[in-house]
């Protein structure tokens, strides 16, 4: 399959998950270049840089220049950079749609542009539901070189976790409306006083990603409350580590979970709790390793380039 030149469009040029695309797909040839939504001060801010429509709007002048360049196709990365990709007329498009611009506020609109798209990925078979659309479901990847197995002591000792108790991993901002802290929290206090022992909510968010494997090898379970997402990384990433998992039933959560020992899924706080309990009350890794040897960052990208090549090559 021959190098693709591809214009990315992305909402944050910084983000972990689209930085390890772009690096795969670099380092399996394709030559990227990426606009990101424009957020320089402007006269109604006042220190906020979440980006807001007026923001996506200011995207389609660059896009436009830059797709008078020498591309193969214009990339889509989430729902909102979708309405300047296609209104460029130089090149055909690929979105990928990411979980909340479709499964949120904005859902309307990604799937209209999504319709108008000449691809379209999304990160789960609940996602590609949701759209009711062609497209390709292909899963975030996930470093396992990065994430996988270390001895608990081990992992504990750097972060001073108590050794004597069991340790949940919330690893979310409490402020994440979509991760649903506050049942987080109704769930670790109805197992604490099933079990009558010491279990401590440990949330961790904007720690250095390659510290988080510490705190994955450090707890006895990750505990994901969301509301809705398309293909959790942390999910894939606990995978990595052995760590049991008690999740809402969200994305591909149940298809990635499927087999695992120790872990639950459920619906309601008390399926939940009750997964939590059988977690905690045995405290031990699960096998879920073996699981996600597929869904590597390597493979991730050539599969997305197998979308490019039937694009660009029609």
């Amino acid at each position: 399959m021959s190098a693709h030149r591809v214009l990315n469009l992305v909402t944050n040029d910084e983000a972990r998950f689209y930085r390890q695309q772009v690096d795969v797909l670099e380092r399996q040839g394709v030559e990227t270049t990426t606009l990101a939504v424009p957020t320089e001060s402007l006269p109604w801010r006042s220190g906020d840089d979440t980006r807001s429509l007026v923001d996506y709007l200011r995207l389609y002048p660059r896009a436009l220049r830059h797709s008078f360049g020498r591309y193969d196709l214009v990339h889509a990365n989430y729902g909102l950079t979708a309405p300047a990709a296609l209104a460029q007329p130089n090149h055909p498009v690929v979105v990928s749609l990411w979980g909340s611009d479709l499964l949120g506020t904005f859902g309307r609109l990604s799937r209209l542009c999504a319709h108008h798209a000449d691809a379209v990925i999304v990160m789960s078979d609940e996602m590609a539901a949701a759209l009711d659309d062609d497209c390709e479901v292909i899963p975030h990847g996930v470093d396992l070189s990065l994430f996988h197995p270390i001895p608990t002591a081990e992992a504990r000792e750097p972060l001073d976790w108590r050794p004597d108790a069991r340790h949940v991993l919330f690893p979310y901002p409490p402020d994440a409306d979509v991760k649903d802290y506050p049942r987080a929290e109704r769930v670790v206090a109805a197992a604490r006083e099933r079990l009558d022992s010491d279990v401590e909510l440990q949330t961790v968010s904007g720690v250095p990603h390659d510290r988080m494997p510490l705190y994955m090898n450090a707890a006895d379970a990750l505990l994901l409350t969301s509301r809705h997402e398309g293909s959790p990384n942390v999910v894939k990433e606990a995978l990595g580590c052995n760590l049991p998992i008690v999740a809402t039933d969200v994305g591909d959560v149940s298809l990635r979970l499927d087999g695992v020992d120790p872990s639950a899924v459920g619906e309601t706080d008390e399926e939940l709790v009750d997964g939590l309990v059988d977690v905690l009350g045995t405290p031990r890794r699960s096998d879920g390793r073996a699981s996600v040897q597929s869904l590597s960052l390597e493979r991730m990208g050539e599969q997305i380039r197998g979308v490019y090549g039937r694009v660009a090559d029609r």
